[in-house]
């Protein structure tokens, strides 16, 4: 049996050393709050959701790979790219190189404070 596309991806997981911390930033760069919750074995932080069919993804606590060279999480900009980029500059990130057009949009790559890879990626209009 074939799948669609937007079925390949149940969720995400993010590691980070220190959770409020990881928070903190995951939370400048989506703008907004994230929900805490100990479903176990730990306590994580969700990723915000615009609606229930949307992938899913968390923060937890655990050790991510050094200086970006694990896997690449792509985010969507939740405003422009540039704003989202902005924000999570003064956060603590490192972004990486420049922004790189696709015919569906635009992202740019970035190391989080805790040395995950990241991509921020804002649709075309």
């Amino acid at each position: 049996m074939t799948y669609p596309v937007q079925d390949s991806l149940v969720w995400c997981e993010i590691p980070v050393t220190d959770l409020d911390a990881g928070t903190a930033f995951y939370e400048a760069l989506f703008n907004c709050e994230m929900k805490r919750d100990n479903m176990g074995p730990n306590e994580v932080a969700w990723f915000p959701k615009q609606n229930e069919d949307d992938a899913a993804g968390h923060l937890y606590p655990g050790k991510p790979a050094e200086n970006g060279n694990g896997p690449t999480v792509h985010l969507h900009a939740p405003d422009t790219l540039e704003a989202t980029i902005e924000r999570i500059r003064k956060a603590g990130a490192d972004v990486i190189g420049p922004v790189i057009p696709l015919p569906v949009g635009r992202f740019q790559y970035a190391v989080d404070p805790f040395g995950n890879s990241i991509g921020i990626f804002s649709k075309a209009s």
